[in-house]
């Protein structure tokens, strides 16, 4: 993406400075200096589901579109959405203040459609109504030593994973079964690579301090909210939360990174962790673990991403959800993604992705049509229009495959255009 799409995205959208860029439409306001930022897009989506194989009628957990059941369009699914982005409006105040840089973010992501009879409803993937609210926090700090970050936003974990997957300006996969086909209309967002090659970052409340950048090195450590591990809906497969798992501690979650440039090459290196505890039904305790490490070059027009985390009851896809077997044993996971971008004389860039994410057995657990592996491959299209106007078309197709062998697959088509201000 060209630097001012990439400044857009990691300032004004993700947030994942406590020093917030200035990305977006500048306001002074007396002492503070006002910036209103965020993006507008929309996609014409078309998934096809292939006919479920094996021995049972779809696979638990898996990211593959199936079938329908009844009704006449039983294997496809089309609407006008949002893609993995969704339509952001943010506003940040920035000031400077007894040798303190303070700031606050609060933003609001409205949908575009929705298939009541009135368009009204934006229902959103974990359910509700109504927009997503996703940030609200304050930060405070100086260059000499770092900035705390207290309130809602994107998690530490997995943070970098989404931010450089190149479908964050365009679709991915477009959701699973058909219940959350989330490409027709009335979705919240797509999936991008969310469980087919990272587990996704979540939005949560936090405390958390920044060290200040040594030469491109730079660390963040926090503490979460316990209530991100999972929901009540994940007790299907297996999942951390119900109505009797508890948690007794924060979460706790950090990364570390470091960017280079020099001359015609630059890139980043990153690694980063959560842990969570949870005290479950029979009074034991558990801990989920998880870790990755990833880097990205870009050299003259080729860029290049390679991913990979691996944790311990971190489920595949939301932190925590099928984590644990029926008798809260843990499961195993793992995964990561490898992307290849080029941008062509006439600007258009071309990406090739492909993404994996896996899910064990615990110990002495049957096989059944749980999730044993979700793969995405992806081809996209991404051309500046403007310097903040992208047009973009994306193909992906997402595999699915059982433990006891049954086996999904589906097609995502995709054609739209985001635009950041």
């Amino acid at each position: 993406m060209n630097k001012n799409i990439k400044l857009a995205v990691a300032g004004a959208v993700l947030a994942l400075s406590a020093s917030v860029a200035n990305a977006g439409i500048i306001i002074p306001a007396g002492e503070w200096t006002l910036d209103i930022n965020g993006n507008v897009n929309a996609f014409a989506n078309y998934t096809h589901a292939d006919r479920v194989t094996g021995p049972s009628n779809s696979v638990a957990g898996g990211w593959a579109a199936t079938p329908f059941a009844t009704g006449p369009s039983r294997d496809k699914a089309i609407g006008i959405n949002t893609g993995l982005l969704p339509s952001w409006l943010g506003f940040t105040g920035s000031t400077r203040q007894n040798d303190l840089d303070v700031s606050f973010t609060i933003s609001m992501q409205p949908n575009v459609s929705d298939n009541g009879v009135t368009g009204d409803n934006t229902f959103g993937l974990a359910g509700g109504f109504g927009p997503l609210w996703r940030q609200a926090f304050l930060t405070f700090g100086d260059k000499s030593w770092g900035s705390v970050k207290l309130g809602k936003d994107i998690g530490i974990f997995a943070s970098d994973a989404i931010l450089n997957d190149m479908t964050l300006l365009g679709v991915g996969a477009g959701g699973s079964g058909n219940a959350y086909a989330n490409v027709a209309s009335g979705g919240a967002t797509t999936l991008g690579g969310i469980g087919t090659g990272y587990i996704y970052a979540a939005w949560k409340g936090q405390i958390a301090y920044t060290t200040p950048n040594f030469n491109g090195l730079q660390a963040t450590v926090g503490i979460t909210n316990p209530n991100q591990v999972g929901s009540d809906w994940d007790n299907v497969g297996g999942g951390l939360l119900g109505a009797t798992n508890r948690q007794d501690r924060f979460g706790l979650e950090g990364k570390a990174s470091y960017s280079f440039s020099e001359s015609n090459f630059s890139g980043k290196v990153w690694a980063s962790g959560a842990s969570y505890n949870v005290t479950l039904t029979d009074n034991t305790e558990t801990t989920i673990s998880v870790a990755d490490i990833g880097a990205t070059v870009k050299s003259g027009d080729f860029g290049l991403t390679g991913y990979y985390y691996g944790g311990k009851g971190a489920g595949k896809t939301f932190l925590g959800f099928q984590g644990l077997d029926g008798n809260n044993n843990r499961r195993d996971s793992d995964g990561g993604y490898l992307q290849l971008t080029y941008v062509t004389p006439i600007k258009t860039k071309i990406g090739l992705a492909y993404g994996i994410s896996s899910l064990d057995r615990a110990a002495g657990e049957a096989a059944s049509n749980l999730v044993k592996d979700d793969e995405r491959y992806t081809v996209g299209l991404y051309h500046p229009l403007t310097k903040h106007l992208n047009l973009v078309a994306e193909y992906n197709n997402v595999q699915s495959e059982a433990h006891d062998g049954t086996k999904a697959e589906s097609q995502t088509y995709s054609a739209g255009a985001i635009l950041f201000f």
